[in-house]
């Protein structure tokens, strides 16, 4: 499985179709897409087709002096859930977000997915809240970026 730092367009029509499923296309567009130091990744499956992907961008931590990077748009492709494609974008994105300085990185993360984060060394701090229009979420952080 490749990964790459990509531009939005190249991952751009895999986060609206799992993202934001039946909305508009621009509710697909992150406010930190036309930030110089946004980067975004990609997985690829064997035939150079999008299957995973995600966007991070440098957002302190509250309460952290570490540099931190913040992701967002993390998903992969209905059809190949499971196989590894949103894991491979995670950990590219972690490890590019290192070679950039960062010391953490975050997230708010679905709470549903907790155990992917958790599996992949993240830890769940605060209390749940509700994002719209995606429902329950936590803040999960790791420190854990070489891997």
């Amino acid at each position: 499985m490749r990964t790459a730092v990509v531009p939005v367009e190249e991952i751009f029509e895999l986060r609206w179709a799992v993202l934001r499923t039946g909305m508009p296309r621009e509710a697909a567009v992150y406010p930190e897409d036309a930030r110089g130091d946004t980067f975004h990744i990609a997985a690829y499956d064997d035939e150079g087709a999008v299957r995973g992907c995600v966007t991070f961008f440098p957002d302190p931590m509250p309460g952290e002096a570490a540099p931190a990077y913040r992701f967002r748009g993390m998903g992969s492709a209905v059809d190949v859930r499971g196989r590894g494609f949103g894991a491979a974008a995670l950990l590219a994105g972690l490890r590019e977000s290192a070679a950039r300085g960062a010391g953490l990185a975050w997230c708010n993360g679905r709470t549903s997915a907790a155990g992917f984060y958790e599996h992949f060394g993240f830890t769940a701090l605060g209390e749940e809240f509700v994002l719209e229009p995606s429902g329950p979420h936590y803040v999960f952080v790791t420190k854990d970026l070489d891997r």
